[in-house]
């Protein structure tokens, strides 16, 4: 398949546009930066415990300061964390008086979904012989 061909069958259009399944087209370059940003904001065990503690919160917002004794860190690295969360777009926040309030961004991680998930009953590509099959 030629590089056109790619382009071509990696269009999308309306919503999809910006977050085609990896079932469906593959990702071209700047969206594959785009969302390794995001993974990687979610690849260290702070930053997806922190995510996980704002996204599950009742009222959909939660302030700095309950978030902090969860942890054995310093608030500087909350806070830090807090930044690359916000960076990859998955967080949102408002500073009230002295603190700080987050919530989640429910776009992202809809996008997110959307790439990882595959309609359900869809089987995947035959991919010939299994893995282990092989005499």
């Amino acid at each position: 398949m030629s590089n056109q061909e790619l382009v071509v069958l990696g269009q999308t259009s309306g919503a999809d546009a910006c977050c085609p399944g990896l079932l469906t087209t593959p990702l071209d370059e700047e969206q594959a930066a785009d969302l390794a940003k995001v993974f990687k904001a979610l690849g260290d065990p702070v930053r997806l415990r922190l995510l996980s503690m704002i996204a599950s919160q009742a009222g959909g917002e939660v302030c700095v300061c309950d978030l902090t004794p969860a942890f054995d860190l310093s608030q500087p690295t909350i806070s830090h964390h807090l930044k690359l969360l916000r960076q990859a777009g998955l967080i949102d926040c408002e500073r009230r008086g002295t603190w700080v309030y987050y919530w989640l961004l429910p776009e992202m991680t809809d996008r997110l979904a959307g790439i990882l998930t595959r309609p359900a009953g869809t089987p995947l590509p035959d991919r010939g012989e299994t893995a282990g099959t092989a005499s």
